[in-house]
């Protein structure tokens, strides 16, 4: 929003009510209309969807204001949506008999993007350019401003239950609105009436077939009836029941009504993974609906994301944003229903309540039931969740761990033998190699470098598998967790590798640098390189390269230590060690030279050693500067 439209606003906002005032949307609901009123988009009847959606909201909020307020009580009928269609005006009217909107709550509503999907939305097309937006209108709930799509001009009439005073906002979407006093005679006795002045492009949404067949797609699922009035002065026809799809018989409902219901409860359009339904019975009752996501949400990772369980009592909504389930089930879109809590609970006091947390728990266990059944009976389509989901059921891991050995059954990881696949850690165990007495990782943040990692050399020679962990919490519960199938985890970068015990798969290659000279390297080293540098070690465990770097043995895992240092710990973690390899033939010429030259002459071959195994562990050279002259000294020396 420009400074003269904030000022414009605020000049507003400081009048009387009852005053007609103009205001400018703000800045990205401002760039969403822009997009809205250009857009090619081919299914544009996505405005119709998130009217009824914006409308059946409405009701369940009146439904649920009504249960405490004797007087909303009084107004709220039977809850209803109603389209109207007018050819010769070319409008079509959405109004329900909802809980209504004040002038502030307009303000808030219509001038402002609230949605975090809506926001998503904008991010990825100020990332992709406007061609992108075609193909992503349908996978977000642009909410109210779809109706820009369609429409020319837009008017709300509205009253808010209870109150006695009603509003009209009108738009044409080029950047600014207004909101004027309604006469009440002229107003909705409560709710809030939607007419939209089509443009010269959408003259089949004057069709009532055409109405009728976006909501038997869209939002026959929803639970507020609609009716359809085909033209002025007709009789309302009933389209769609409102019939809450999860208190139906699964014998009952269609895959097209599950879908549907899942694209409205979760805002997004692709098709879930996975779909649960049941009733428990027992001490309490409850229905449950959930959905699986066949993609992963834009706010997944995003620390104010809302989550997506609503929690019904009797089928009167309570809370949209109830943490019902586990953090690392925050993917799962969910509905729950029962009868065993009382109407009148505060959405304060729904987080507190025993009965809701015993519910969740139970719904936990059933939700990791089916995504085991998934795994063992349809591999294929469990791989995609896991592509989808795994950081953050790997999340359990770590923070649940009474559903530790549950959550180890469905994990699947990239390992040195997964080959492009994933492998489950019974796999893992299964072809352990003799001696070999635990599981052994590397963690990092990309799974092709951790592959390439130095460290891996000694593991490769002997036949070794090492899982791949590239996601950050996997540094984190390695450490909790203590082991699987009685073998604990251990990293490959951590302190030292104890696998001599583990016979190599072929003749290993004489050192080439004698013992006396490998002796005095170590020791010239630990000298030289002391403030870096906790200690030097001859290496089990490179074969190919000439050194790397490893944790002490008392210290943590080289990616652990990373993370906790951009979180401002540094300071708790001691130095590295330098592992070295007397088979390679850096080291026998950094030995020939520490002989023939003495420590000072070697001293930039010793440098260049350690800067050269921090490079190959993903960290800069100590001194950048000092590398770059050092190797500039190398390519010229070798010219």
């Amino acid at each position: 929003m420009t400074d003269d439209a904030a000022s414009a606003d605020a000049a507003s906002l400081s009048r009387e009510p009852s005053e007609a005032a103009n205001f400018g949307f703000e800045a990205d609901v401002a760039q969403l209309l822009e997009l809205m009123t250009h857009s090619v988009y081919s299914e544009r009847e996505v405005f119709l969807r998130e009217l009824i959606s914006n409308a059946a909201d409405a009701c369940e909020k009146l439904r649920y204001e009504s249960l405490s307020n004797e007087k909303l009580a009084a107004m709220a009928g039977a809850p209803l949506v109603t389209i109207s269609l007018d050819k010769e005006k070319r409008t079509i009217t959405v109004a329900d008999n909802g809980v209504g909107m004040s002038r502030d709550e307009l303000i808030s509503a219509l001038g402002a993007i609230a949605n975090s999907g809506t926001r998503a939305f904008l991010e990825k097309i100020g990332k992709e350019g406007r061609d992108a937006g075609s193909s992503l209108i349908g996978r977000f709930g642009v909410g109210f401003y779809s109706v820009f799509m369609v429409a020319d001009n837009v008017e709300v009439a509205t009253r808010r239950a209870g109150e006695d005073k009603a509003w009209l906002w009108t738009s044409q979407g080029k950047g600014t609105y207004s909101i004027a006093p309604l006469a009440l005679e002229d107003a909705p006795p409560v709710g809030a009436r939607v007419t939209l002045h089509l443009n010269s492009e959408s003259d089949e949404f004057l069709e009532p077939w055409r109405i009728e067949s976006i909501v038997r797609e869209h939002s026959g699922a929803v639970s507020t009836p609609i009716d359809l009035v085909e033209e002025p002065g007709k009789e309302p026809r009933r389209i769609a029941d409102g019939v809450a799809l999860w208190t139906k018989p699964k014998s009952e409902i269609t895959e097209e009504q599950y879908l549907d219901f899942y694209r409205q409860l979760s805002g997004q359009f692709d098709e879930p993974a996975l779909t649960v339904h049941w009733r428990a019975e027992g001490r309490t009752e409850y229905t449950v609906l959930a959905f699986i996501p066949g993609s992963r949400p834009f706010d997944l990772f995003d620390p104010g994301r809302k989550s997506k369980s609503k929690l019904y009592v009797r089928r009167v909504l309570i809370s949209r944003e109830v943490d019902l389930m586990p953090a690392w089930l925050r993917f799962v879109r969910i509905v729950v229903d029962s009868a065993d809590i009382p109407l009148n609970v505060s959405r304060e006091m729904v987080q507190k309540s025993p009965v809701i947390a015993s519910i969740g728990k139970a719904v936990a266990t059933r939700i990791l039931q089916e995504l085991t059944k998934l795994a063992e009976n349809e591999p294929e389509k469990f791989a995609k969740v896991w592509e989808n989901f795994d950081a953050v059921l790997k999340e359990g891991l770590h923070e649940d761990p009474s559903r530790r050995d549950g959550l180890f059954a469905i994990a699947r990881f990239a390992s040195t033998k997964s080959e492009g696949k994933t492998r489950t850690l019974k796999d893992y165990v299964a072809d352990l190699r003799e001696n070999q007495t635990a599981i052994y990782y590397i963690a990092g943040d990309d799974a092709k470098r951790l592959a390439a990692s130095p460290q891996l050399e000694g593991f490769r020679a002997r036949g070794i598998e090492v899982l791949l962990l590239d996601d950050a919490v996997d540094s984190f519960w390695v450490t909790s967790a203590l082991g699987f199938d009685g073998k604990p985890f251990k990293s490959v970068t951590q302190g030292q590798a104890d696998i001599d015990s583990i016979a190599l798969l072929d003749e290993p290659k004489e050192d080439a640098t004698p013992a006396t000279e490998v002796g005095d390297l170590v020791a010239a080293l630990k000298e030289t390189l002391a403030e870096n540098i906790e200690d030097v070690r001859v290496s089990t465990r490179l074969t190919e390269s000439a050194a790397c770097l490893v944790a002490s043995d008392r210290g943590l895992d080289r990616q652990l230590e990373r993370i906790l240092a951009e979180s401002g710990q540094k300071s708790m973690f001691g130095k590295p060690v330098l592992e070295i390899n007397p088979r390679h033939a850096a080291i026998a010429a950094l030995a020939a030279n520490l002989r023939d030259k003495g420590r000072e002459g070697a001293k930039d071959g010793l440098y260049m050693l350690l800067d050269l195994a921090r490079v190959a562990d993903g960290e800069t050279p100590v001194d950048p500067v000092a590398f770059t002259r050092r190797l500039s000294a190398l390519i010229a020396k070798d010219a």
